[in-house]
């Protein structure tokens, strides 16, 4: 192992200490894949989406902290709020303006549990339900429609 030398302690001041797997941790909020017990997107924490399974999850893993992506409206964050307070669970906002993930809360735990499911998985939408979805997206997919 090298010695540090003054161009080491300036980095480390400038930019702070290094960290292991950077980038999986601005996807994960600041954690580690290896720690997640279960992670919900931000579509999904917007339509209230997982609430059964992540206080299943708490109610499993007392020991968890719930992460919420601070990019997340409060008002799409506040159920989930909610459901930690219930289940005695810690939970933070985090807010990293420089880093760019698609989740929006993730229970975690501070050791390795290596699952091999994190993501929630929800039912795809059938294409009649599709077409009858209201805004520019139904109006076009309703121009093509086939004529019978």
């Amino acid at each position: 192992m090298k010695k540090p030398n003054v161009d080491d302690y300036l980095q480390e001041g400038i930019y702070g200490s290094r960290q292991t797997k950077p980038a999986e941790r601005k996807r994960y909020l600041g954690t580690l894949r290896e720690r997640v017990v279960l992670v919900l997107t931000k579509g999904q924490v917007m339509q209230k989406a997982g609430l059964n399974e992540l206080s299943q999850a708490m109610k499993e893993y007392k020991d968890a902290k719930l992460l919420l992506n601070g990019k997340v409206s409060y008002r799409f964050r506040k159920p989930y709020r909610k459901v930690a307070d219930q289940n005695r669970i810690r939970h933070t906002t985090v807010s990293n303006q420089d880093a760019e993930t698609d989740l929006g809360a993730i229970l975690t735990v501070d050791y390795a549990i290596e699952k091999d499911e994190v993501e929630l998985k929800t039912p795809e939408k059938s294409e009649s339900e599709s077409s009858k979805e209201g805004g520019l997206t139904g109006f076009i997919k309703s121009l093509f429609k086939p004529v019978k």
